[in-house]
């Protein structure tokens, strides 16, 4: 079994992570997945306080890149820009490939960044493939994809009940205004 500074850890949501444990133990980089981790795949919910963690985690001094798996390009270089952080998409997690592409431009060595997605089977498994620590987060509710309705139950987190179910991204709220 593969040790790194710390195992396989789970949080409700990502701003519930503690950025000055994180710095604490090394970490000088994060890697965050997109759909269901910091943004609903239809892209109406926001993590609850995301954007504003990942403001803090950067006035901080810790660097970002985030790994999608998700098809549809165009999306995620949206949220790319919008959150002022580098993305490959599809970065085929689990393999390590974009995993060691963004070491590389983040100049970072494996065990210095931090995984941080919902998704045991592309994430996770992708963070311990390439050794680094990583953190599971509750999915984002969403219509749930076919595989998901077979296998979900054991490869994602329930969002919990007791947090803030949701934030309206203003960004949305605003097109379907318009």
């Amino acid at each position: 079994m593969r040790k790194n500074q710390f195992p396989r850890k789970s949080s409700p949501i990502v701003a519930a992570i503690e950025l000055d444990l994180l710095i604490d133990r090394g970490i000088k980089g994060i890697i965050l997945d997109l759909d269901n981790t910091i943004v609903s795949e239809d892209d109406r919910y926001l993590s609850p306080d995301a954007e504003a963690w990942i403001q803090k985690a950067k006035l901080q001094g810790l660097k970002f890149f985030i790994l999608s798996n998700g098809k549809r390009r165009y999306r995620v270089k949206s949220w790319s820009a919008r959150l002022d952080i580098p993305a490959i998409s599809p970065a085929r997690k689990p393999f390590p490939f974009a995993f060691l592409k963004a070491f590389a431009q983040m100049q970072l060595k494996a065990k210095q960044v931090l995984v941080i997605g919902d998704s045991l089977h592309t994430d996770i498994i992708g963070a311990w493939i390439v050794g680094c620590p990583r953190i599971q987060v509750a999915s984002l509710p969403h219509p749930p994809r076919w595989w998901e309705k077979l296998i979900g139950k054991w490869v994602q987190k329930p969002y919990p009940s007791n947090y803030e179910l949701w934030q309206m991204d203003p960004m949305y709220e605003n097109i379907e205004n318009n």
